[in-house]
């Protein structure tokens, strides 16, 4: 990334956008005509019927795509966010390359024929890590987000909004055509005669509306965000949202009936739809075990770990996402099973714990159970702590990472720590392709541990979805060909396969790898398949958030759907 200087993210965007959407600036117009309810584009009555997509969770190749796609639904208009983490990494250093590229995006957007309803935050929800907040805020412990604005009674802003504007058009700017996963639930679906009656019933009276998502796209590598009822929820890898276009980019019966509603009220594009991308089954495929994490600690944290008496957070020792070490060494033998906890809810967010590299158990956020640890004098004390992802809804959603308090064994505070920021990705992305030493492990290892294998692909290349057979006690992080995918959490679910991209795959005469990093445990045949659709739902999950019958006007009291907002 070449680091470049900006003066003001919104600055930046917002002239910009304006100029791809009225590239004539002195001879277009775009006003609100309150005297008559409605919107005018230069000087003629306009209504927008505009989808909600977001390119940071679209590769740059896909964009054209599913912006065509999207048009050809009818669509006059798309609307997105800028998440300010994605664009400025650390303090003063922005990235607007490659997927990143954002004036590219509104170039594609135009070349679409599709105005632009942009949204540049900074806080943007849309279940993204930490709201699209960057985590460095966090490097301040006592900072305080989200607070310029205490009001949250919608009827009283509403009725205040109205003393002031009377009148002006009807807008619907998030009308929710699926609804969100997290970890643990049923994948979330809309039924396609909720969603187009209630566009039928808003377009009927003249409103202009946003169908929110109209692509939903992927939570790649570590951008999927969380929300807090009651408990620590995070948000899948997968973003298909049940939306009218899914997760690969495939047309759905929902996108179909959409068209047919928006064509009663407004012209669509003639012409045939473009068809599906191509897709592709494989394998079984047979990882080889690579080695332990604890192996490649010297590879994985090159500068060696960061010593304090107390343990500190992820924020603190500047480590955004993925995953960090902590180590301590045992001050005297215990001989019977010993307690060994964090108070106060201080495990942010899931923390793998071995001693000696043997692995004894995990230790999660919001879950009261205790290890029970035996160990000698001077024993190492690894902990591995996984960050899956902040907060993104809420006030003040300061959501540190890490061991926010000193773990306790028995009646004795643990002390004197290391802490190593692992970067894996840059060990998946430049070591694993190089021909490593042997690495020493058990016959038998568990806890966190690397597998790998290389594949060659005999035929055409197509979209796959990697799927997990047989891995029901499992949950990690997964590359191909050194790519992020994301999070796989099969004993979770509901998601059980990952969205691959046929543009991440090598041709045939070229091989691939794979890579995941297993944080439990694996099965005897540590086998993965890639597949031709995709598996959103698994059986085991036993909450529902299934939406049936979600109307413009009201929500039934059968569906248990608690808005995150976005």
């Amino acid at each position: 990334m070449a680091p470049k200087k900006l003066s003001c993210l919104r600055s930046l965007l917002l002239p910009l956008s304006l100029t791809l959407l009225l590239p004539q600036a002195d001879t277009r117009s775009f006003v609100v005509d309150r005297g008559h309810d409605r919107f005018l584009l230069d000087g003629a009555p306009f209504r927008y019927v505009s989808g909600s997509l977001h390119y940071f969770r679209v590769p740059r190749v896909l964009w054209a795509d599913r912006l065509l796609k999207m048009r050809w639904s009818g669509l006059n208009a798309i609307q997105f966010y800028v998440p300010w983490n994605y664009h400025e990494p650390q303090p003063g250093v922005y990235n607007f390359n490659g997927s990143r590229d954002l004036i590219a995006f509104l170039n594609e957007a135009a070349l679409a024929n599709l105005l632009v309803i942009l949204r540049p935050g900074p806080y943007i929800c849309a279940e993204w890590e930490m709201g699209g907040l960057p985590s460095w805020l966090l490097r301040k412990p006592e900072i305080h987000l989200r607070t310029s604005d205490p009001a949250d009674n919608m009827t009283k802003i509403f009725t205040l909004l109205r003393k002031y504007e009377p009148h002006g058009p009807l807008v619907n700017s998030e009308y929710y055509t699926g609804w969100l996963d997290y970890w643990g639930q049923n994948h979330s679906t809309r039924s396609v005669s909720a969603v187009t009656k209630g566009l039928e019933n808003m377009l009927k009276l003249g409103a202009s509306v946003n169908m929110y998502m109209f692509h939903g796209g992927t939570n790649f590598g570590y951008w999927n965000g969380a929300d807090k009822k009651g408990r620590f929820l995070p948000i899948t890898t997968s973003y298909d949202y049940d939306a009218p276009i899914s997760e690969a980019g495939d047309p759905t019966p929902k996108l179909f009936a959409l068209r047919d509603v928006i064509s009663k009220f407004q012209e669509v594009p003639l012409g045939p739809l473009p068809p599906p991308s191509p897709k592709m089954m494989l394998g079984p495929v047979t990882l080889h075990l690579v080695g332990h994490l604890l192996a490649f600690l010297d590879l994985l944290c090159p500068r060696g770990p960061i010593h304090s008496i107390l343990p500190m957070t992820f924020e603190a020792v500047k480590q955004d996402h993925g995953f960090m070490l902590y180590r301590t060494y045992m001050t005297h033998t215990i001989f019977e099973p010993t307690p060994f906890w964090v108070p106060n809810n201080g495990v942010h967010d899931r923390a793998y714990v071995m001693v000696d590299g043997v692995f004894q158990g995990v230790v999660e956020r919001n879950m009261r159970d205790k290890l029970f640890l035996t160990g000698k004098l001077g024993s190492k004390l690894d902990i591995l702590v996984e960050n899956m992802g902040r907060l993104s809804f809420g006030s003040n959603s300061s959501d540190f990472k890490g061991l926010l308090k000193p773990p306790i064994l028995g009646q004795t505070i643990l002390t004197q720590w290391m802490m190593f920021p692992l970067k894996i990705d840059n060990l998946v992305k430049w070591w694993f392709p190089l021909q490593l030493p042997k690495w020493p492990y058990p016959q038998a290892p568990s806890g966190p541990t690397f597998y790998s294998k290389t594949f060659p692909i005999l035929g055409s290349v197509g979209d796959t979805f990697l799927y997990l057979p047989g891995w029901t006690k499992v949950l990690g992080q997964v590359w191909i060909n050194g790519f992020n995918l994301g999070r796989y959490w099969t004993k979770q679910g509901p998601q059980q396969t990952l969205y691959v991209p046929r543009f991440l795959l090598f041709p045939r005469g070229a091989l691939n790898k794979i890579t995941l990093l297993e944080l439990e445990d694996v099965p005897l045949q540590p086998q993965v398949q890639f597949l031709d659709k995709p598996i959103l739902n698994s059986t085991s999950t036993l909450h529902r958030t299934h939406i049936n019958s979600l109307s413009a006007d009201t929500l039934s009291a059968s569906e248990p759907m608690e808005l995150s907002g976005h």
